[in-house]
């Protein structure tokens, strides 16, 4: 007698060629494959994204469009619940109609009668009090809510929410590295590293990750995150990798950098690509000493491989996640001190045994916790039946 199937539909910001919301999805499937294994069940997930075929590739599993409304409504109909999350999504700081889409999507699979979960999200910023009320309403008729830190549950509560919130780590806490029999089957994972990093793994050099975003008009951060690392490479021979994360932007970003180093030449430098899919841009963030970001998910790759983080805040959720680990960013888009930066990852390079072992409980305890909801939704599956 086989397994029981579950078909789960998946809601995020996936199918954008974000590695950080890539790896969201990648951690969720897997933690999700992992508990219903546990439960003896089987999840069969359908991801509404935004390159359907792109993800379906990806991951091996089958995607819709998700602003094709006949797709998402089939999806959700035959399904036995859908998952919201995780990610940054409901806040309102990249456009008004965010949150109005993705209350529209759960709302939808209410609607229907399938139950709904919200996974490890990070809630906020919402300006816009009007959205309170639609929130609160949606999230008091979903089965389980979990997100990512503290400032979020205290932000669902300001809305009055008063069902139970659990707060858990972001799921790429929980994403693990892929393993050498995986490592063929991965797209483009086989040759990234030969690719976008090659003799790497023979420099002697410790190397600095960057990862690194548009943000001021005046492009002033780049400025003074280039002369950071202009300042450490004056003063010690290290390798400076770009990693970017979200395509194309966060390339050109670099490449900026780049030219703002006047590094276009330099073999100490580089701009990494091919690393499409997350396990593979984790391993390249697990080669690095040392992990300068501007990317939420950089540095939660890198505080998952026990790299030590510089962070450089341009939101609220970067603070969020460094005092997780008891850190601060070390400095801010609006007021960058490079010659700080310099230093204090000077000393980061210089102190890696003491980070790591300073950070080390706090990093296990949120790696053990990364799959709580996955556990929780497969749970409830079951019990529902």
């Amino acid at each position: 007698m086989g397994r029981a199937v579950h078909q789960l539909v998946l809601s995020g910001y996936y199918g954008f060629h974000n590695s950080g919301d890539e790896a969201v999805l990648q951690s969720i499937l897997l933690a999700l494959e992992a508990e219903a294994k546990r439960a003896g069940i089987a999840v069969e997930p359908i991801v509404l994204s935004g390159d359907p075929a792109w993800t379906e590739k990806m991951y091996g599993v089958r995607a819709v469009h998700r602003m094709k409304p006949a797709e998402v409504l089939s999806a959700v109909r035959k399904a036995d619940g859908l998952i919201s999350g995780g990610g940054s999504l409901l806040q309102d700081a990249t456009g008004k109609l965010t949150i109005p889409y993705y209350l529209a999507i759960l709302k939808l699979a209410q609607w229907l009668g399938k139950p709904t979960f919200i996974y490890s999200q990070g809630i906020g910023p919402v300006g816009q009090r009007a959205f309170f009320g639609p929130i609160r309403r949606t999230f008091s008729r979903c089965q389980y809510v979990s997100v990512r830190d503290r400032e979020s549950a205290e932000l669902l509560r300001r809305m009055g929410l008063t069902a139970p919130v659990d707060i858990v780590p972001d799921p790429v806490m929980g994403l693990p590295l892929r393993s050498a029999a995986e490592d063929g089957r991965l797209p483009d994972s086989g040759t990234a590293l030969a690719a976008g990093l090659s003799g790497a793994s023979q420099e002697l050099a410790p190397v600095i990750g960057v990862s690194v975003r548009f943000w001021n008009a005046d492009r002033s951060e780049l400025a003074a995150i280039a002369e950071a690392l202009n300042r450490l490479r004056r003063e010690r021979r290290v390798e400076v990798r770009f990693l970017p994360f979200h395509l194309p932007d966060d390339e050109e970003a670099s490449r900026e950098v780049v030219r703002l180093m006047g590094a276009e030449d330099a073999p100490d430098v580089r701009i990494a690509d091919g690393l499409d899919h997350p396990q593979a841009m984790l391993a390249a963030v697990g080669e690095c000493s040392l992990l300068i970001g501007m990317r939420l998910h950089s540095l939660i790759y890198a505080a998952s491989q026990h790299v030590p983080v510089a962070g450089i805040s341009y939101d609220p959720k970067i603070d969020q996640f460094l005092s997780r680990l008891k850190r601060t960013a070390v400095a801010s888009v609006d007021r960058i001190d490079a010659a700080l930066v310099a230093r204090e990852s000077a000393l980061l390079l210089d102190s890696r045994e003491t980070w790591t072992a300073a950070s080390r409980p706090l990093i296990d305890a949120l790696k053990n916790e990364a799959h709580r909801p996955a556990e929780r939704i497969v749970d409830l599956l079951v019990k529902k039946g």
